[in-house]
């Protein structure tokens, strides 16, 4: 633990160093910064998906160093202090987890994600922040598939949710259906996201995160489809001349490859 700290203290000192001698750093601000820490979450995600685990290390650091980057610069405008941001959240992680911290007892994940949602409500009562809705704390930025998964966790630990896995099956064949009868290009759109929406909320109710299938499969349909160019290339064609029956041979070649 105490060589952990003697790194992190190490890392804060690197921070005022660079802040202070080096044009770039000293150059940046939050607003500069900000696109460049998203590049970074999505290059974790990377990592996460690959299972690349110097890959992960390599990327956690990087956000670190965003995180050290921005308090340094909180720092210097007297708003907030890196040991302001560990002691809020030491603070958090206590006060949300009762069952562990406290005397609550609980039965299971949900009911721990139903109180961290009742006590965070309580807690932006408490400092005047008010929602209009549960659903304001999900950001309108987000990617539309993990912005569904949240909007449904949020809704479902105040209780609005379905009663069970074969209901919301259900939900998806109806909506299936809805999308096959919809007469127009606008009905059309509208009917195939419910019909992603109910999908998500069954992975929810199977465990899946939607994000991360979603993903893996993106990641999967590349390489197996990198390695069709690739075989196509070696034997002198080009896609756009060869039979789909022809780029199938190629394709299931990849799937053997455990692409």
């Amino acid at each position: 633990m105490q060589e952990t700290l003697s790194a992190f203290q190490r890392l804060l000192e690197i921070m005022a160093e660079l802040r202070e001698k080096c044009p770039w750093d000293r150059a940046q601000t939050q607003d500069s910064i900000r696109p460049l820490t998203i590049e970074e979450v999505h290059e974790l995600s990377e990592a996460i998906l690959s299972q690349d685990d110097p890959e992960i290390r390599a990327e956690l650091g990087d956000l670190l160093l965003h995180i050290v980057f921005y308090a340094h610069m909180a720092g210097e405008r007297q708003a907030f202090t890196m040991r302001d941001i560990i002691e809020g959240l030491n603070a958090k992680l206590i006060r949300r987890h009762p069952h562990v911290f406290g005397e609550t007892a609980v039965t299971g994940a949900p009911e721990v994600q139903g109180n961290w949602e009742r006590i965070k409500a309580q807690e932006k009562a408490a400092a005047g922040k008010v929602r209009a809705s549960a659903l304001d704390g999900v950001p309108a930025s987000m990617p539309s598939l993990i912005m569904a998964q949240r909007m449904q966790e949020k809704a479902a630990s105040l209780g609005f949710d379905w009663p069970n896995a074969d209901e919301v099956w259900a939900k998806v064949e109806e909506e299936m259906q809805e999308f096959r009868e919809a007469a127009t290009p606008a009905e059309r759109e509208a009917e195939m996201g419910d019909l992603l929406f109910s999908l998500v909320n069954y992975c929810r109710f199977a465990e899946i995160n939607a994000d991360n299938a979603l993903s893996r499969t993106n990641r999967k349909f590349r390489q197996r489809f990198q390695h069709v160019e690739r075989r196509a290339a070696e034997d002198g064609r080009s896609l756009p001349e060869m039979t789909l029956a022809e780029m199938d041979v190629y394709w299931l070649e990849a799937k053997e490859l455990g692409l």
